[in-house]
């Protein structure tokens, strides 16, 4: 087996990348009844563990480092090292580098095993890759990703200098360019016309296509808390990452199904509860 890779980079630090890619695979893994891997390569500031309240986690990436090093992780071995929240049924989380210092001494080979083993592991993995594009974690799963999303902010900033200095001028060197990755713009709540538009941005990041989300004002605190699985787990909320799931589903040629295999049925917004037709494009 050798399920889909799916990487989330972001324009700048701190914005939401972290959550945006959880809850994308969250809501994959939900919708679909397959098992999601989630791997936190965000080498120089890894907080997954944190926002799901693990303070102490008991296997980390780092952990694993020395079978990177010797190129003997296996998929069942990587599969036993991932922490599955018991609200987020589907999802399976390896929690990312914990020594910082450390971040630049990780080689693409050590990178590419991983991938591979994730690959094998789960039915799909989405990493995390964090900003930077000074480190092998970022580069070698953008290069070898199916698919590419980059978050960034309506703020000019941020999808203007900092696409431009990371995506435009560093991603081409390893073969990726701007229009290989959808736009995800994360909008801060009660200011959703603060900054640019979609298109204006899509436009100026070279992207060929974009989505926007939306997180309401109560997400800061759960995140402080550790209870971003909680804060997932409400439907409400977690509706507004299946934009972009569903969009990767399609990607995939996954069921677009509203039954979880192994728990009940998940209750989607009247919104998305579209005919089939209609969703496939029909009139």
């Amino acid at each position: 087996m050798s399920g889909p890779l799916i990487v989330f980079t972001g324009s700048t630090p701190n914005i939401g990348t972290t959550v945006a890619a959880l809850g994308a695979a969250w809501r994959l893994a939900a919708g679909s009844g397959k098992r999601v891997g989630f791997l936190c390569l965000n080498l120089k500031s890894a907080k997954t563990h944190l926002y799901l309240g693990v303070d102490e986690p008991k296997v980390t990436l780092d952990a694993i480092r020395p079978e990177l090093r010797a190129g003997t992780l296996t998929a069942d071995r990587l599969a036993a090292c991932t922490h599955a929240p018991s609200r987020l049924r589907g999802l399976h989380v390896l929690f990312g580098n914990l020594p910082r210092d450390q971040a630049e001494y990780y080689e693409p080979g050590q990178i590419e095993h991983l991938l591979r083993a994730a690959r094998e592991a789960f039915d799909a993995a989405v990493v995390d890759a964090g900003a930077y594009w000074d480190n092998a974690a970022t580069i070698c799963a953008a290069r070898l990703a199916d698919h590419r999303f980059l978050v960034t902010t309506g703020r000019f900033t941020h999808f203007r200098e900092d696409v431009y200095r990371w995506i435009v001028q560093i991603a081409p060197q390893f073969g990726v360019r701007p229009g290989d990755f959808h736009l995800v713009v994360l909008r801060r709540p009660g200011l959703d016309a603060e900054g640019f538009g979609l298109k204006d941005i899509c436009r100026e990041t070279g992207s060929a296509g974009g989505t926007e989300l939306k997180f309401d004002t109560e997400l800061g605190a759960y995140l402080d808390g550790g209870r971003l699985d909680e804060w997932l787990a409400d439907e409400r909320r977690a509706a507004a990452f299946d934009a972009v799931a569903e969009s990767l589903r399609r990607k995939l040629g996954w069921p677009d199904g509203d039954r979880r295999a192994d728990g009940p049925r998940v209750l989607r917004p009247w919104w998305l509860r579209r005919p089939a037709a209609k969703r496939s494009g029909g009139a």
